[in-house]
């Protein structure tokens, strides 16, 4: 291992363990691959130290790589087991796509900016992980021909919890989104239970915009 790639390997260390772990998430196979998966891939060159940082990371196009405990947050609160059919909606960098690909047999993704999602094709390829599926369009219709869904999650904020998307749950599926105005969200956790969607709060968080029908309007 060069020293580069040995200085890395020990930030990532240390992310998880200074950022993720003592704030109280102890999911063994999500610490494991937010360990492996090499975070600065996921960002330019020139802000690649950065990537392992208590924030989040621009990546252009007036989008970010989400803050390392909000990916692991948001990843742990879906409860994978690891046979799940995953939505994401809003690729981005891919890297929470890659994070879910190692914990899930399957995932769906939804980015609306091609360079964005041609980008993050790349990446996943580099690394070597094929269990995944982008698309760009819409996020906020959701991605029905492959659903239903055993866990979706949402990385932009949403003005309200969108309706195609709680459809596309399957019986005991968990959504995590990102819901309120465009300044500050509360985290949601939806789960389907019988005929009912029971909410959850998990705190609050800021994000970028959930553009589209059934989201914000540009």
């Amino acid at each position: 291992m060069s020293l580069i790639a040995n200085d890395y390997s020990v930030r990532r260390r240390r992310m998880v363990e200074e950022q993720i772990v003592r704030r109280g998430i102890k999911d063994q196979r999500l610490l494991k691959v937010m360990k492996e998966i090499p975070r600065h891939f996921f960002v330019d060159e020139a802000l690649a130290v950065q990537a392992y940082g208590d924030h989040p990371v621009n990546i252009g196009q007036g989008q970010t790589i989400s803050q390392p405990y909000i990916v692991a947050l948001m990843t742990h609160s879906l409860g994978l087991l690891g046979n799940e059919n995953v939505l994401e909606i809003g690729t981005g960098s891919g890297y929470q796509t890659a994070v879910l690909a190692k914990l899930v047999d399957w995932v769906y993704s939804i980015e609306r900016i091609t360079e964005l999602s041609r980008r993050a094709q790349t990446v996943l390829e580099k690394l070597k992980i094929f269990n995944v599926n982008l698309t760009v369009g819409d996020g906020t219709k959701g991605w029905p021909e492959n659903g239903p869904y055993d866990a979706i999650i949402v990385t932009a904020g949403a003005p309200v919890l969108p309706q195609d998307l709680t459809s596309q749950l399957a019986q005991g599926g968990r959504l995590v989104i990102p819901v309120g105005d465009r300044h500050l969200q509360t985290l949601l956790r939806i789960t389907r239970k019988g005929g009912k969607l029971i909410k959850e709060e998990l705190g609050g968080c800021r994000f970028v915009d959930l553009i589209g029908e059934y989201g914000w309007r540009r």
